[in-house]
């Protein structure tokens, strides 16, 4: 499985965000719940890293993506 080629930009609103939190904007998860499960079981990377913090800063230009049965999601923070 692969990104897309070119993934879509999330503004924010201030300069840093959780990955948590981020998930959920994103709309790559529904919940706090899920995304926290989703980082946990290790389908989340940050720029590339495998990350497992939840409370994860991101900055604006980092690139996440999450691991589905059926694809990778991607987006950038901005």
């Amino acid at each position: 499985m692969s990104a897309s080629s070119t993934p879509e930009t999330i503004e924010i609103s201030g300069d840093m965000i959780r990955l948590g939190q981020f998930l959920k904007f994103a709309n790559f998860a529904d919940s706090g719940a899920q995304a926290g499960a989703m980082i946990v079981d290790g389908d989340v990377s940050v720029d590339g890293v495998t990350e497992t913090r939840r409370g994860r800063q991101l900055a604006k230009g980092m690139l996440i993506e999450v691991r589905t049965p059926d694809r990778v999601l991607s987006a950038k923070v901005g």
